[in-house]
């Protein structure tokens, strides 16, 4: 067991949380217990999630998507009263981080995608270092490299450009990181990796030559949370368990 401001205390400065300006409150949103043995992490605090955390025991859970998002309706009202009303009348605690653990160059979202697809990661660029680069081990195909992600997520991207295209270069950024595409232009890359698409990357991508694969918001923001959690467990001596509830986005 561990005290729960301790394990906080520790998390915000292991997360380096002061970097960055986010658009929701990291660390805990809600506070239970003063006691932690078990935690419980998932990518996101719906409510079929917490339920799952809360009869596998969890005295913490551990989210990349969390609650009080920036321009929100701050009312506890509908969905959002029925998530807060669980957690608090199980006395279980909320911890979130998004934009710490995007960037986290060791439990990261992108480090450990990187890692998952066996990419060397040489750099890091944009707002808050969101956007990573480097390359494969070995150059292949698009349509080789697509065929690795799907079977290493588990999920079938979405992809951009000549299939027959060599890479050796990618940049990738987890979730909705579509918005970085011309940064990965500007870099200079064969390829570039994100969650989702939006209808002017694929204009960008056809014009530029870098080819785009989206592969899943939840699909590629799955690894973060679960390195942090166990590094919390072996830094406490905690039991850990993650729950992938699934997402087809």
């Amino acid at each position: 067991m561990v005290r729960l401001n301790d394990l906080i205390n520790y998390t915000q400065q292991f997360m380096q949380v002061d970097r960055h300006k986010d658009y929701c409150p990291n660390g805990l949103q809600v506070e239970g217990r003063d006691e932690v043995g078990k935690i419980v992490t998932g990518v996101s605090a719906s409510l079929a999630f917490l339920q799952q955390a809360a009869a596998r025991g969890a005295d913490l859970v551990l989210v990349h998507h969390g609650y009080f998002w920036r321009n929100e309706d701050p009312r506890v009202v509908g969905i959002k009263r029925k998530r807060l009303a669980f957690l608090m009348e199980r006395n279980i605690s909320l911890m979130a981080y998004h934009l710490p653990l995007d960037a986290h160059p060791e439990v990261g979202n992108n480090a450990t995608l990187g890692r998952k697809l066996g990419l060397v990661q040489t750099g890091s660029v944009g707002d808050a270092n969101l956007v990573c680069y480097g390359s494969l081990e070995q150059p292949c195909s698009l349509a080789a490299f697509a065929k690795r992600i799907e079977t290493a997520l588990q999920r079938p991207s979405l992809v951009v450009g000549d299939l027959d295209k060599k890479l050796k270069t990618v940049a990738w950024c987890t979730g909705a990181g579509q918005s970085y595409m011309e940064d990965a232009i500007s870099l200079g890359v064969d390829a570039f990796i994100s969650g989702e698409i939006s209808e002017q990357t694929t204009h960008l991508a056809h014009e530029s030559g870098v080819a785009y694969i989206a592969a899943g918001h939840h699909a590629t923001e799955r690894y973060g949370v679960q390195a942090l959690g166990e590094h919390l467990a072996k830094k406490f001596a905690l039991e850990h368990e993650f729950l992938d509830l699934y997402n087809p986005v």
